[in-house]
């Protein structure tokens, strides 16, 4: 045979083909058309053999016509016009005695997709939904919903017929009539389900198989039982496959738990521990899809429930063989499961994946420790800075940027990263390393006796740099150490700002440069301020463990693919840049539209003098969007002097509140409060610390949009030495809140909001 790339090929086939003596001999004509397929499949374009091929298909062998209209399928498109040559083949094919000939032909018409040949297709597929065999019935249901992409105008006979249908004694012809009228009815919202249909499916679900049953499940998600009773009647049928040894089954009921008992938390709660089980057999299972999936979906569960798999976390520590992507999200989901009595296991295993040979389940380590750090940092700094003595380029550059941003959470981790700098500059060799080392010189140079050494260093070697985000890093880290140790700096720091304003070509550095250059002019107090004025209070912690969010928040990208494109940002590899000029991407709120209404009730408070107003505009709504990083929170809380100075639009308030129980609750329970009338909790001093503060924001909307303002608060309790309580046990809680631009109708409803919610919280003993 010739070679199978060449013309002569397809003209061999064709002789093949053609011959009357291969043509008589059954066996012969049946391997002439294997080896067209043959040749189709290997990518050879045979499509000039199609009116040979229509002949070919007036056989009743079985197994040829299978290979023919396998052929006519793919070509029918380039010869539509030959194409109608078969219609009256395959009308024959469909009234054949044999039912597996029936269903072949009535799916090779409805494969052609040709809308010239719809008209010839109806009849046959409407005969077929009659037929009395299954497989004929299974193929003409879903040749309607490929008809219907040919022909979106489907007769209301056959959406009737095809609801009918649904009682079919055939499982799997039921599957596909859902799958049928959820195509046909797309645009009226899919298949319909009622109470006679929902129970009718529920009863035969055990009928179906794995696939099947998470196609009914997913329908019934519709559904909405109409009493108490009935719901807990579904959701006993539904019990046993909440445990289901398959994980689509099992995924797709505890969706429809989650849907059908939304209104009932204790009811899912009990439902996503019975799956628990299941969800842990999905890790360990022989697929790496299977385990991938079941670990993004363990996330979702996290989010409502931290504690749900505390006590298996061994169960996620990583093995040698497992691919890079699926130890990321296992690392991911051990810093959800940290608590204090696995805090020392976890880290310890952390810091095996530290030295991986992949850098990049290294660095997803490091970061994952840093992320701990926020809560144990002095256990976490002594796994950081141990690493640090490896001297690995890699290895010390995610260091770096890990400690870097764990000291701007925690500054009072500094004084141990200082110890711990000597010597680093010697093996790091990536930019973004760098750039850490640079920021901590910078902030904390006062307490490492290299810094400016270090820093002269990359100064003399800053002609031959490329990165424009070092030479700007480098700018701001000698400017700061210059600050604090000015005989050790003052002749580097010259060179410095001559080169990047003298010979820099890059606008961003010499515009950087000048900046300084004019501020030094201005003298060292006004530079002092600008560099080195505070930027966060060491008392303060920002608000790192995140509170159990509502189900409903996530509950309808459960059992989809949503979960799968998103990566958990809590443990990616540590942040670029730095950290105050690093963008954060706000969270999403807790399962809350844009914006809020916020109808409260009016709340008097006779006891205090200058409480707030009743809110007396209704309308007033609040929104958490667009979201405030701590960063700029922090930059306009700190302009308060400067915006009277500069006579700035905004509006400085302080007002008092009377409250039981906010300065004895949980950090996380006050935030879940606040959450659900859109005020943002951005940091939080630890429970029953004195002085207690919660600093907090949102944006205040009108009916009309057309004012919206942006309210920073700050909560500060100082405790009962500093004032008298009532009988009641009342405490005083200042509220200094910033509102821009000015509006004192809303900033009086907002505090009339803020003081229904602390008032409405029971107190809680931590």
């Amino acid at each position: 045979m010739p070679y199978l790339g060449g013309k002569e090929t397809v003209k061999e086939l064709r002789r093949s083909l053609s011959n009357p003596n291969i043509q008589t001999d059954p066996l012969r004509y049946r391997n002439a058309v294997l080896r067209v397929i043959r040749a189709m499949s290997q990518g050879l374009d045979v499509s000039d053999l199609f009116s040979e091929m229509v002949k070919a298909c007036a056989t009743v062998d079985v197994v040829q016509k299978k290979l023919v209209y396998v052929f006519l399928c793919c070509y029918a498109h380039l010869n539509p016009e030959l194409s109608l040559l078969v219609v009256n083949t395959l009308r024959k094919d469909c009234l054949d005695p044999n039912p597996m000939v029936r269903s072949l032909a009535l799916r090779s018409m409805t494969n052609l997709r040709l809308p010239s040949l719809v008209e010839y297709v109806e009849q046959p597929l409407t005969a077929g939904l009659r037929d009395r065999a299954a497989c004929v019935r299974r193929v003409a249901v879903l040749g309607w919903a490929k008809l219907h992409q040919l022909q979106p105008e489907t007769d209301a006979a056959v959406v009737n017929e095809l609801y009918g249908l649904l009682r079919d004694p055939d499982p799997v012809v039921m599957v596909n009539c859902l799958r049928a009228l959820e195509e046909i009815l797309k645009e009226e919202g899919g298949v319909v389900i009622n109470k006679p249909i929902a129970h009718h499916l529920l009863n035969r679900l055990k009928e179906c198989d794995t696939w099947g049953q998470s196609e009914v499940l997913r329908v019934l998600q519709r559904y909405r039982p109409q009493s108490e009773d009935e719901l807990f009647d579904i959701l006993s049928l539904l019990d046993s496959s909440l445990v289901s040894p398959h994980p689509p089954v099992m995924a797709a009921t505890l969706s429809l738990f989650l849907s059908l008992c939304s209104s009932l938390p204790a009811v899912s709660q009990a439902a996503m521990e019975r799956a628990r089980g299941p969800l842990l057999a999905a890790c360990g299972s022989g697929s790496r899809e299977m385990r991938f999936t079941a670990l993004c979906h363990i996330q979702l569960l996290l989010r409502s429930t931290p504690g749900l798999l505390g006590e298996h976390f061994k169960r996620f520590f990583c093995s040698y063989a497992e691919p890079v992507y699926i130890k990321q999200r296992k690392m991911q989901v051990l810093v959800e499961l940290v608590n204090d009595e696995n805090v020392l296991m976890i880290l310890e295993e952390l810091k095996g994946y530290c030295t991986d040979v992949n850098d990049d389940t290294a660095q997803a380590a490091i970061a994952a420790i840093g992320h701990i750090g926020r809560s144990y940092s002095d256990k976490c700094l002594e796994i950081l800075t141990g690493l640090l003595g490896l001297k690995q380029d890699q290895i010390t550059s995610a260091m770096l940027q890990t400690i870097r941003d764990l000291v701007w959470v925690c500054p009072q981790c500094s004084d141990t990263v200082s110890l711990a700098l000597e010597g680093c500059q010697d093996v790091l060799q990536d930019s973004q390393g760098r750039q850490a080392l640079l920021w901590l010189l910078g902030v904390h140079g006062e307490r490492v006796s290299s810094a400016p050494y270090t820093l002269e260093a990359y100064i003399d070697g800053v002609r031959s740099e490329t990165s424009v985000e070092l030479k700007m890093e480098l700018l701001t880290s000698t400017m700061r150490l210059f600050l604090c140790r000015p005989a050790e700096t003052q002749d580097m720091l010259g060179r410095l700002l001559h080169y990047c304003i003298e010979e820099e070509k890059d606008v961003c550095v010499r515009g950087q440069a000048l900046l300084y250059y004019r501020l030094l002019q201005c003298g060292m107090e006004e530079t002092q301020r600008v560099l080195h004025g505070r930027r966060s209070d060491p008392s303060v912690g920002v608000l790192t463990g995140r509170p159990a969010e509502p189900i409903r928040q996530w509950m309808s990208s459960f059992n989809t693919l949503e979960p799968l494109k998103h990566r958990s940002g809590e443990t990616e590899a540590a942040s670029r840049g730095s950290p105050e000029h690093h963008a954060s991407v706000p969270k999403p709120s807790m399962d809350l539209p844009d914006s809020l209404d916020c109808r409260w009730p009016e709340v008097d408070h006779p006891d205090s003098a200058g409480a707030a107003s009743p809110c007396t505009d209704p309308g007033v709504t609040l929104s958490l969007t667009p979201a405030v990083s701590p960063e700029e929170f922090e930059r306009l809380w700190m302009r308060r002097q400067e915006s009277a100075a500069e006579g700035e639009d905004c509006l400085w308030l302080e007002e008092t509140i009377r409250c039981t129980a906010v300065p004895r609750r949980s950090p996380q329970s006050l935030h879940a409060a606040m959450q659900l009338v859109n005020i943002q909790t951005l940091a939080f001093t630890p429970s029953h610390a004195l002085p207690w503060k919660v600093f907090l924001y949102t944006r205040t909307l009108q009916p009309d949009a057309s004012c919206s303002t942006l309210v920073l608060g700050e909560l500060l309790y100082t405790g009962e030495a500093h004032q008298n309580p009532t009988a009641d046990g009342e405490q005083e809680v200042k509220v200094t809140l910033r509102q821009q631009p000015p509006d004192i109708q809303a900033l009086r409803a907002f505090l009339s909001i803020l003081s229904s919610v602390l008032n409405t919280l029971s107190p809680e003993i931590i």
